[in-house]
């Protein structure tokens, strides 16, 4: 898969996600396009899945668990044939598959319903002991915001994780330095991240969430290790590849987006 592919694949996401916020005027597009990148890579070079078959034993499961990002994911699961992009447009209307977040009992291609935050790592967890169980050799992959990383049962299934030598377990932090309130290093710090997430026994990389070749390896290089779960730390800027959501900073969390906003943006990213 090549890296020019990736990109392109990349910012034709952050357009769909944007026109589906756009359409209904608000959402969360700030987080949502921080890791866009990321779900690219799995969902395009990576994950052992099936849209015409979303059930499909064996395969590779995602959890969202920051799912308020939910828009981005479904950008994806559209593209990839899940779903009519057609549904794109419905995105948290009245009798929609497509909520504002992740909900599994609605929308194709959703391995588990998350927003509660905290909880959909103890979820991945969960899932990656069952296929453990099952002799599947599968993989889970996660998704985990910073902000949410100030919950205490984000550590308590890291715990549980190392304590089960859950190799099958791929997880992201999307480190984009920014929660609902404000900057999280303001609000309460997670400090050495890194450092953190060794001493609960994980195998931790840093990379640039932005750059598909580092995401690519950094999945590798887990895939090669085979005694403990793999944290990803992925350094990204909340609404990433439109100017006006990346300059919002804590405003972009779940922020309006007029008919202007649209344009400007849309165009922006026509020129990538």
């Amino acid at each position: 898969m090549s890296e020019a592919y990736l990109m392109k694949k990349s910012s034709h996401i952050r357009k769909q996600t944007l026109t589906s916020i756009a359409t209904l005027g608000i959402g969360h597009l700030g987080g949502s396009l921080s890791i866009v990148d990321i779900l690219v890579v799995l969902y395009y070079g990576i994950m052992n899945i099936d849209p015409s078959n979303p059930k499909m034993e064996g395969r590779d499961r995602f959890v969202l668990s920051k799912g308020h990002a939910g828009p981005a994911l479904y950008a994806v699961l559209a593209d990839k044939g899940f779903f009519s992009s057609d549904h794109l447009a419905t995105l948290n209307l009245l009798g929609t598959s497509l909520p504002s977040h992740c909900d599994m009992a609605l929308t194709p291609g959703i391995d588990m319903t998350t927003g509660s935050l905290g909880q959909g790592l103890s979820c991945a967890v969960g899932i990656a002991i069952g296929a453990k169980i099952k002799k599947e050799r599968s993989r889970v992959y996660a998704i985990i915001g910073d902000g949410e990383s100030q919950e205490g049962q984000i550590w308590e299934a890291a715990m549980f994780a190392s304590q089960k030598k859950l190799e099958n377990l791929i997880v992201f932090c999307d480190n984009n330095k920014l929660q609902v309130d404000g900057y999280v290093d303001q609000i309460n710090t997670l400090g050495d991240l890194s450092a953190k997430w060794t001493a609960f026994g994980w195998d931790t990389q840093i990379i640039d969430g932005h750059n598909h070749r580092m995401i690519l390896q950094a999945i590798e290089k887990a895939q090669m290790d085979g005694d403990r779960p793999h944290m990803i730390i992925s350094n990204t800027i909340k609404g990433k590849g439109i100017d006006f959501c990346e300059q919002a900073a804590a405003g972009n969390h779940n922020m309006p987006v007029t008919k202007d906003d649209y344009m400007q943006a849309l165009a922006t990213l026509e020129l990538e």
